[in-house]
């Protein structure tokens, strides 16, 4: 079928009263941007909802594309038609023409009429029944259901024209991109943390990341794998920033302290302290990581406490409640998964010991640091050195997983 145009329905931040202006201008700022590779699309706004002209554009193409777009709730491909009732009429019969080979026997609609323009000869009411009865008459096998109808056939008559459509599309809602603020996120190569990054976008943060590579520890690839990750992520904000952050000094250093079991401890303490450093740098006001409680070691509630207390800034958990698989089904569908399982080992997962800590003591973690005199220092240079690169939507992959292996690793982020 050829639409004439989309609707896209915004979400619950439609209800923050003063702030909806500001938030729906942010997010029409976002579509349009998003429109631009499209030259026949133009957008439209009225009260609660954004219209895309398609001036010929595939519908297909750009709900898909559309459809990413934060604070938007969902989409209905729509047919338009001049507001007298012959036209109308013929119009929603044709509609459903397009729809015949969806049509069995014992399929129910109903149609809903929203008479918008209120010089409209025909009430609401009876305009169910005038572009009912015609429908009816033409497809047999169809029967009315005016409660749980399969098909709604919706028709909204305004002074401009008259909207037809019965499909409703689900979009990723929450708030629109930035609307809440910036925070940090610390990427690793593994599943959680590109989707706690996406989570906290869909509430309205803006999110630059932070990764944390040890050469020659840690390869090259692994270091392209995490640039993809965050390619990946900029697919649904339009641009990323990437913080790459020098660890093999502070890593090191670590190793030879003879405190194996509390390494991945000391390590995300000092991960927390630069993110925090670069937070302030960037004027970002949390930090972002992909726990979620018990699945590892530094991820019980007594590790998560110790290393927390690394920093002063608010530490936001989005996946803290949720299972793996739950994590697992959301990575696919935002499309990091497959990048994510690419066996090339992140600074982390390298120097897992074999009995990790569970429930770190704070007062020894804090002895222990004291004695690295040069841990502060360590820390501002790793901060110095690290490199800044933007990602942004549509740019190419750069790494594949040659051997074809399933290299998932627990997301210590």
């Amino acid at each position: 079928m050829k639409y004439d145009m989309l609707l896209l329905r915004f979400g619950e931040f439609m209800l923050k009263g003063k702030n909806r202006a500001r938030f729906e201008k942010t997010i029409i700022t976002q579509v349009k941007a998003l429109l631009k590779p499209y030259p026949g699309a133009s957008l439209r706004k009225e009260y609660g909802r954004v219209y895309v002209d398609l001036g010929g554009e595939s519908h297909t193409e750009l709900i898909k594309v559309l459809k990413r777009v934060f604070g938007v709730m969902s989409i209905s491909p729509v047919k338009v038609t001049p507001s007298e009732l012959d036209e109308i009429v013929k119009t929603a019969v044709a509609f459903m023409d397009e729809r015949e080979d969806e049509f069995k026997e014992g399929t129910t609609f109903k149609v809903n009429v929203r008479r918008v323009w209120k010089e409209f000869p025909n009430s609401s009411h009876e305009m169910n029944h005038l572009v009912g009865s015609p429908i009816l008459r033409k497809f047999q096998q169809l029967s009315v259901d005016v409660r749980q109808p399969d098909i709604e056939l919706r028709v909204e008559i305004r002074d401009q024209g008259t909207y037809i459509f019965n499909e409703t599309i689900p979009a990723v809602g929450g708030f629109p991109l930035g609307t809440n603020g910036k925070a940090m996120v610390l990427l690793s190569g593994g599943i959680d943390s590109p989707v706690a990054a996406w989570s906290s976008m869909r509430r309205g943060l803006e999110v630059e990341c932070v990764h944390f590579y040890s050469y020659p520890f840690t390869s090259e690839r692994a270091k392209e794998k995490v640039i993809d990750l965050a390619r990946a992520l900029a697919d649904h904000a339009g641009t990323i920033k990437l913080h790459l952050v020098p660890f093999t000094e502070i890593q090191t250093a670590f190793t030879q302290l003879g405190q194996d079991n509390l390494i991945i401890t000391l390590m995300r303490r000092s991960m927390l302290r630069i993110a925090s450093k670069l937070a302030e740098r960037e004027r970002a006001l949390a930090l972002i990581t992909g726990d979620s409680l018990g699945q590892v070691a530094s991820q019980t509630l007594p590790s998560m406490n110790v290393i927390g207390r690394a920093t002063d800034l608010p530490l936001l958990r989005p996946l803290v409640m949720m299972d793996k698989q739950e994590i697992i089904t959301l990575s696919k569908q935002i499309g990091t998964y497959d990048i994510s399982i690419l066996p090339y080992e992140d600074c982390c997962t390298l120097f897992v010991p074999k009995s990790p800590s569970t429930n770190p003591n704070l007062r020894i973690v804090d002895k222990i640091e004291s004695t690295m005199s040069h841990l502060s220092e360590w820390v501002d240079q790793a901060v110095e050195q690290t490199e800044t690169i933007t990602l942004h939507a549509g740019e190419t992959s750069v790494v594949t997983n040659p051997t074809g292996d399933n290299g998932m690793k627990d997301d210590w982020f």
